[in-house]
């Protein structure tokens, strides 16, 4: 009986997971027939790419069923159907955090739908901290690999087997293709690229002196509170990932220095314009 039950229960959770997103998407659909090849994420101070977005619609995060709106400065809240470099895209300009009291099903929900409407191909920024010494502010990071210490993972739970396998792969959470043509682009436009591995904090504080140690001994070369849950769900749902992000401050724990929200925004848009067009250009190479 046991069995059963929790067989049940388990249904019930996935459909309801199911029937939020069909609502999101139907709501969408009432917007738009634009059915998006690539879903876009924006990240902290990085809103300025989805300018190159030649919109065709544009929906608050707050009229989308089910959808978690963004609290933190430097996020609109608001989804961008439109075209880049000539593909369809669906860009979120700003996104949710665990840190902002979301569980990590509710900030990959945009995921979900953004899959649900077609999107294939997921490509993520956001701004790190730099703990490789070998990196400097300004600079742009490519992920090749992750670690997770956010304490959430957006799997957990009554799977539904319709949006992808009970135990995902993870051998490769950032597409190699994806990555070597982000490196290949870089290059082409002498645009400084760095790559390594990233490590997911819940925050909203930044890390101590010893917790930069710790992170650079594991194997870290850049922290962030976000990227992690989100390219989970996009393995889970078999959707290619690449991620990006702006280095913003320098974590060397032997050199720390006071960060604040307002120098790392400055130093994102001091970088966004190598971003953005870095990402232009991928997205038209695909």
């Amino acid at each position: 009986m046991t069995q059963l039950t929790t067989s049940v229960t388990g249904r019930v959770a996935g459909s309801r997971l199911r029937a939020d997103i069909d609502a999101a998407v139907s709501s969408l659909r009432a917007r738009t027939a634009m059915v998006p090849e690539i879903g876009i994420i924006l990240g902290t101070g990085l809103g300025a790419l989805v300018r190159s977005v030649s919109a065709e619609t544009e929906v608050a995060y707050a009229e989308i069923p089910h959808f978690p709106e963004s609290t933190v400065e430097g996020h609109a809240g608001e989804l961008v159907f439109g075209r880049l470099s000539g593909k369809a895209v669906v860009a979120m300009s700003g996104r949710v955090h665990l840190y902002e009291g979301y569980t990590a099903q509710q900030v990959t929900f945009p995921v979900r739908v953004m899959r649900a409407l077609g999107a294939r191909i997921l490509i993520i920024s956001n701004a790190v901290g730099g703990m490789n010494p070998l990196y400097k502010a300004g600079e742009l990071f490519l992920a090749v690999d992750h670690i997770n210490l956010m304490g959430a993972n957006p799997l957990i739970g009554p799977n539904d087997d319709s949006l992808g396998p009970r135990f995902p792969d993870m051998s490769e959470p950032y597409d190699r293709e994806l990555a070597q043509l982000a490196e290949r682009v870089a290059r082409e436009e002498r645009i400084p690229l760095q790559k390594g591995v990233f490590v997911g904090v819940t925050g909203p504080n930044l890390e101590t002196r010893a917790e930069y140690r710790f992170l650079r001994a594991i194997g870290a070369d850049v922290v962030g509170m976000s990227l992690i849950p989100e390219n989970l769900v996009a393995v889970h749902a078999g959707m290619r990932c690449l991620a990006l992000a702006v280095v913003t401050d320098i974590c060397l724990p032997d050199a720390l220095h006071p960060a604040n929200l307002d120098d790392i925004l400055k130093v994102a848009a001091i970088a966004e314009p190598n971003l953005t067009r870095l990402v232009e250009r991928l997205v038209a190479a695909l």
